[in-house]
């Protein structure tokens, strides 16, 4: 999910910037790494240690890559189940 989709599925279409700030000040750890740019690129700069972090968590759940791209597997955007996953 890109940070404008983020922006939109919390009611504030014209916030995308925010996004990461709300994030980084949330007083409880949130899922910062399945946020990525609108071009579905990484919000890293390629080769950084938070760029591989970045890639490396998300393979973990399963995301797959084409180049620099991640490739979206799921249909629904729920901003729950991206954020926080499927609930048991």
């Amino acid at each position: 999910m890109g940070y404008g989709e983020v922006a939109r599925a919390a009611g504030f279409p014209r916030y995308s910037r925010m996004v990461s700030a709300a994030m980084g000040r949330s007083p409880e750890p949130l899922p910062w790494f399945r946020v990525v740019r609108s071009n579905r690129t990484l919000a890293f700069e390629a080769g950084s240690s938070a760029y591989r972090e970045q890639a490396q968590l998300l393979k973990q759940e399963g995301i797959s890559f084409d180049g620099a791209k991640i490739i979206e597997l799921e249909t629904d955007h729920s901003l729950d189940r991206i954020l926080w996953g499927p609930q048991d």
